[in-house]
């Protein structure tokens, strides 16, 4: 499968990347808090001001050399495309931000909710089309694959929603990226993913020439 149909699986792949911008930018415009592996660099962009584009670069960087530390000579060189990958969703990250921005903004919580939702779905379903696509994974997946032995996801994403409240604490004296809009991610992304899945996997299975799994 890998090398087959290889203009199919970067549409995959990028197109799935740009679609879970969306969903990240719809949740920063919600203000009710982000994804929990989006929060550091939107805890960045709070603190200090660093756009979240290349917010998201840098937690990229940091997240490679995490794996680089854990994994020591496990590491594998081509891990280290993590970084351009990463380049490429922090552009993404700032497209995104830019064009969602342009949306107006409001007080109302059922539309902010609302929002917030309909972010959780363009979040599943960008990765609904990246993950299959098989190429390099995103720097968070890489550095929770390695302390998946110490870990796991749950508890991954919990230690970054962890780190982000702390930081937002410490130098906002408020909440900042992590809010219901956080827990509303963690609970739907999973669901939704596997709804997509079931409904739509197939479909996509046939279309990247591999052996459908549902």
């Amino acid at each position: 499968m890998k090398g087959s149909k290889l203009g199919i699986r970067l549409l995959y792949y990028f197109g799935g990347f740009f679609v879970m911008t969306i969903g990240i930018a719809l949740s920063v415009k919600s203000n009710l808090g982000v994804s929990p592996v989006s929060s550091i660099p939107y805890t960045m962009t709070c603190v200090w001001g660093i756009e979240m584009g290349v917010a998201t670069v840098i937690f990229h960087v940091i997240l490679v050399i995490l794996q680089m530390l854990l994994m020591r000579r496990r590491f594998e060189c081509k891990n280290l495309l993590q970084i351009p990958v990463g380049m490429v969703f922090g552009a993404f990250t700032t497209t995104c931000n830019t064009l969602v921005a342009m949306f107006p903004s409001t007080d109302n919580l059922i539309i902010r909710l609302l929002m917030c939702w309909i972010a959780t779905v363009f979040v599943a379903i960008g990765i609904f089309f990246y993950v299959p696509a098989d190429i390099m994974p995103l720097a968070g997946e890489g550095a929770m694959l390695a302390i998946s032995t110490l870990t796991g996801k749950i508890a991954f994403d919990v230690s970054m929603v962890i780190i982000s409240l702390i930081t937002c604490l410490i130098f906002l004296h408020g909440l900042g990226s992590v809010g219901i809009g956080t827990v509303i991610a963690a609970l739907l992304v999973g669901i939704e993913l596997r709804m997509i899945t079931h409904r739509f996997g197939r479909w996509r299975d046939n279309l990247l020439g591999k052996q459908s799994e549902i």
